[in-house]
């Protein structure tokens, strides 16, 4: 049993140490955090929060650049949240946090029909919020816990339903141009996030409001590229790679590319293929003058 368990330890720290390898890797790629830099971790409960929340405090205490992390959460009133389990565990782990109280639950069942998703209005009036809460606490940056698989579901959301080739931002600037909004996990796969939670049995909280919302699209989403995943290994990863090698020139977007600015220039352009084409005409036209001699 105790070789069992150093095992298990032993591939729960493997599996740390490549979550930890892929934030840094995204956190260096995007420049998400700089030296001062005060990170405000929207922590909701779920095992993706939690799992950002410990890797990035593990990050912080090796990082060469110096930076603070505070933890927030916002209780939107929904019944039967448990208000002591998330202010108790970022207690014991030593993490300063502020727990803000706003009843957007009731707003939100209020204004949307039984039956229809709430996910949108839901999530609008939590970010509205957070983004106060950053400027009352003086954070520069904005971390939320999204990652590559919500990045994916959310491509083919907006390819399905809302006629747009877009994903998530690993970072962006809010509207307002106040904020700025990172996803350290852009790189992780949710399935790794999902087994780490389990390891390090964090005290997760379920979302009561959306989670009985069965015929969510975005959950349609999820089970097509689980069946993709099962069925043909490595596809959800080339897909990802495909989000990093975007040819604005081979869409159709006239914004995007000046299709209609694009002219041939009035000097002789000689390609490859014209090259080659060039050259088997003249080794026809040398054969055919041998012949003839």
């Amino acid at each position: 049993m105790e070789v069992m368990c150093k095992k298990e330890r032993y591939n729960v720290n493997k599996l740390h140490k490549r979550l930890r390898r892929l934030v840094g890797s995204a956190i260096a790629d995007f420049n998400m955090i700089e030296a001062g830099d005060r990170v405000m971790v929207c922590l909701s409960g779920g095992k993706d929060s939690y799992a950002m929340l410990e890797i990035l405090r593990s990050l912080q205490s090796h990082a060469p650049l110096q930076f603070e992390l505070i933890a927030v959460n916002l209780d939107q009133k929904q019944p039967g949240f448990p208000k002591h389990v998330l202010p108790e565990y970022l207690s014991k782990i030593g993490v300063p946090f502020r727990i803000v109280e706003q009843d957007t639950y009731s707003v939100v069942k209020r204004v949307i029909s039984e039956g229809k998703t709430t996910c949108g209005l839901c999530s609008r009036l939590r970010r509205g919020v957070l983004y106060r809460v950053a400027s009352e606490i003086g954070a520069t940056k904005i971390a939320l816990g999204h990652h590559r698989d919500d990045i994916l579901e959310t491509l083919f959301l907006n390819l399905f339903y809302g006629g747009k080739l877009k994903a998530m931002s690993p970072k962006l600037m809010s509207d307002n141009g106040r904020h700025i909004v990172i996803r350290p996990l852009v790189y992780c796969k949710e399935k790794d996030l999902v087994a780490y939670a389990e390891a390090e049995d964090f005290p997760i909280i379920p979302c009561n409001l959306c989670g009985s919302q069965k015929n969510l699209q975005r959950q349609v989403v999820k089970d097509m590229m689980r069946q993709w995943d099962k069925k043909f290994p490595g596809r959800l990863e080339t897909m990802f790679t495909a989000l990093r090698n975007v040819q604005p020139s081979h869409l159709v977007d006239n914004v995007l590319h000046d299709f209609q600015g694009l002219k041939v220039e009035n000097k002789p352009v000689v390609g490859r293929a014209v090259a080659l084409l060039d050259q088997m005409s003249f080794k026809l036209k040398h054969e055919e003058s041998e012949m003839i001699e």
